[in-house]
């Protein structure tokens, strides 16, 4: 008779509470899914390019795959940069065509930046929100490429902005040339704004839409054939919400409540720069700016390890876990230096990505970052991927798919609680299941001194004199020692731990632990 044939022979009480969690976070494919976030123009090139040039009118400019992007000056009369017009030519066809990639990586999620059609290339201006850009492709082209991601078991989300759009959209145009227009409400004309209309962060090309009026929301969420509503039913597997803390948290739930009735199980993600708590369950997730500030900073030096934990603790604690685990931990993107330029010592950025990957929540990849591409400040940030460095020698890409797989290997990576453990030079912490073989250790040394350290892991089904072996393959085997662990981590060190339930020889200290 062995503890697998009868399974609840070994529970203890705190087992019995959670009964059944992990599997139905199991179930939910947004719980700790690995994403991977793409900008369709600079991801794959066109295999039509020539057919394609005629969409790009002066003054936008087509540039060669090969070019970086830089800033350029600002266009009084178009109201933006020039480099917010400046495209290298992927489209839809072209990020299906490397899908196949995605799905090696391990991602479950393609997330692709604005797709709607808009005047620049990074589609935060929207000129119809209801059409694909045309040198983007069309709405059968999203359709076929969620088709291709879910027989390949993986999701597709796109980015949605609803907090404001182009001043070049007819509706915005329509509104501003005529008072008795029935757009004008949608929109807060008032002479003190710069341009006459209240625009995001007083970006002139972008007014913003007043979520007050009805009509507005209607178009957007509520109504049967609303923006968000059709797009799920072309077979898109969720939203992530741009500046969604712009949007509030009532329309947030109202929006997030009717994504769930056209399509039961979908992703609603919003982009938050404030703190987490509050904003579930308006949102299934957030994307999650400042645990991005929190893990660069730790990274680089910038936060030292007894302030990083007790902040990463309070973070967590603070926040329902459900929400949490859907919820996008990312170390770059399309807003940010990407991880190699921020983070440029190799070590400390291995040391981020490992924390990016082992703590609750679902990691989102910056195309490219994987590969090691670096970019400062924005548009540099934004280059072409670069395709000629995605080969298997490629030591950051082998690194990114270590660490997907350990995701995939382990599920309390995936689904598991965190637990924190006692430590004072270290960030520490247990994810865990109510499995024992579950558990995974996490103990990080982002200094730039060697830890030597005794460090209390409060898990009672640790037992002693178990082996524990670096699933990163960095340090030689743990014992544990009556629920310690005597730890030596070199400088911006890592390791990722688990016990050996069923050790060579037979003998286990586990045989009566569930």
């Amino acid at each position: 008779m062995t503890a697998e044939r009868i399974p609840d022979l070994y529970t203890n009480a705190a087992d019995r509470r959670v009964a059944g969690v992990y599997e139905r976070r199991e179930a939910d494919w947004r719980n700790g899914a690995v994403v991977y976030q793409v900008l369709v123009d600079r991801f794959a090139p066109s295999a039509d390019l020539d057919a394609k040039r005629h969409l790009y009118p002066a003054p936008k400019r087509m540039r060669s795959w090969g070019e970086v992007p830089a800033l350029g000056e600002y266009l009084p009369e178009e109201r933006l940069w020039s480099h917010e017009i400046d495209f290298w030519g992927g489209d839809l066809a072209s990020t299906r065509s490397r899908v196949a990639y995605v799905e090696d990586l391990g991602a479950d999620v393609l997330y692709l930046n604005p797709i709607c059609a808009s005047y620049t290339n990074h589609g935060y201006d929207a000129l119809d929100y209801a059409a694909v850009a045309p040198e983007l492709g069309s709405r059968a082209d999203v359709a076929a490429l969620a088709d291709d991601l879910h027989g390949r078991g993986m999701r597709l989300v796109l980015d949605g902005v609803f907090n404001h759009l182009g001043r070049n959209n007819e509706v915005f145009r329509s509104a501003a040339s005529d008072p008795e227009s029935p757009y004008r409400g949608w929109f807060d004309f008032d002479e003190r704004y710069a341009g006459g209309v209240r625009a995001w962060a007083l970006a002139e090309n972008l007014p913003e839409l007043v979520l007050e009026n009805p009509d507005v929301r209607d178009y957007l969420y509520g109504g049967r054939d609303s923006i968000v509503r059709g797009y799920l039913r072309d077979g898109v597997d969720g939203w992530r919400l741009d500046v969604a803390f712009d949007l509030g948290f009532r329309y947030l739930e109202e929006l997030t409540l009717a994504a769930h009735a056209e399509r039961p199980g979908s992703l609603v993600l919003g982009e938050i720069a404030s703190y987490a708590a509050e904003w579930f369950p308006s949102l299934d997730g957030i994307l999650h700016w400042s645990l991005r500030h929190v893990l660069v900073d730790i990274a680089a030096g910038r936060i030292g390890s007894a302030h990083g934990q007790r902040i990463l603790a309070r973070t967590y604690a603070d926040a329902d876990p459900e929400h949490m685990l859907k919820s996008w931990l990312f170390l770059d993107n399309h807003d940010t230096p990407r991880l190699a330029h921020a983070v440029p010592d190799g070590a400390a950025r291995r040391l981020a990505m490992a924390l990016q990957f082992t703590l609750p929540g679902s990691p989102n990849v910056y195309y490219g970052s994987e590969l090691g591409m670096t970019g400062g400040a924005d548009p540099e940030m934004r280059a072409p991927m670069r395709w000629d460095l995605a080969t298997d020698d490629n030591p950051w890409l082998a690194l990114t798919r270590r660490l997907v797989a350990l995701r995939r290997e382990h599920r309390a990576l995936r689904v598991g609680d965190v637990r924190w453990l006692e430590t004072d030079r270290l960030i520490g912490f247990e994810r865990h299941t109510d499995r024992a073989a579950d558990m995974v250790v996490v103990l990080a040394n982002p200094s730039g001194e060697r830890v030597v350290e005794t460090v209390l892991v409060p898990d009672s089904k640790l037992m002693d004199s178990a082996p524990m072996v670096d699933l990163l393959g960095q340090a030689p085997d743990l014992k544990v020692r009556m629920g310690l662990l005597d730890v030596d981590l070199p400088p911006h060190g890592c390791v990722v731990l688990a016990p050996v339930v069923n050790p060579p020889g037979g003998y286990s200290p586990f045989k009566r632990v569930r």
